[in-house]
């Protein structure tokens, strides 16, 4: 038997398993393997995380919102509260929106418990 008797009777098979079927020629690609283009992901955005000043809270109170949610030292905490008390705002850190959320409530639940109006914000970085 050559190889192109071989080559035909696979095709026979091909032809005969596809009996009935109106796109059999769509079913049949030679043996040929087309890896598919992966999808290109990008990188999640990114959002800072702002304390914004008011009239009541004391700068203690901001040094100690800064160190407990934010892995500052009483140094950058420091810096960071005289930023919010100086120019009326101050970015925390940029984060995942998720985090960034998630802190945003955090600072804001622990303001309010503690009877402070320290407000904490999130805009796209």
């Amino acid at each position: 038997m050559s190889v192109y008797q071989s080559h035909d009777f696979t095709d026979r098979c091909i032809i005969a398993s596809n009996a009935g079927d109106d796109d059999w020629e769509h079913d049949y690609d030679g043996g040929l393997a087309v890896e598919e283009d992966k999808p290109k992901l990008q990188p999640p955005k990114q959002y800072k995380v702002i304390v914004n000043n008011d009239d009541y809270t004391p700068m203690e109170f901001v040094v100690q919102v800064l160190m407990m949610f934010f892995a500052m030292d009483n140094a950058k905490a420091t810096r960071v509260m005289m930023s919010v008390h100086t120019k009326g705002r101050g970015v925390c850190g940029t984060f995942s929106h998720e985090i960034a959320e998630t802190k945003v409530d955090q600072v804001n639940e622990y303001s309010r418990i503690n009877q402070h109006p320290l407000m904490c914000t999130m805009e796209e970085a």
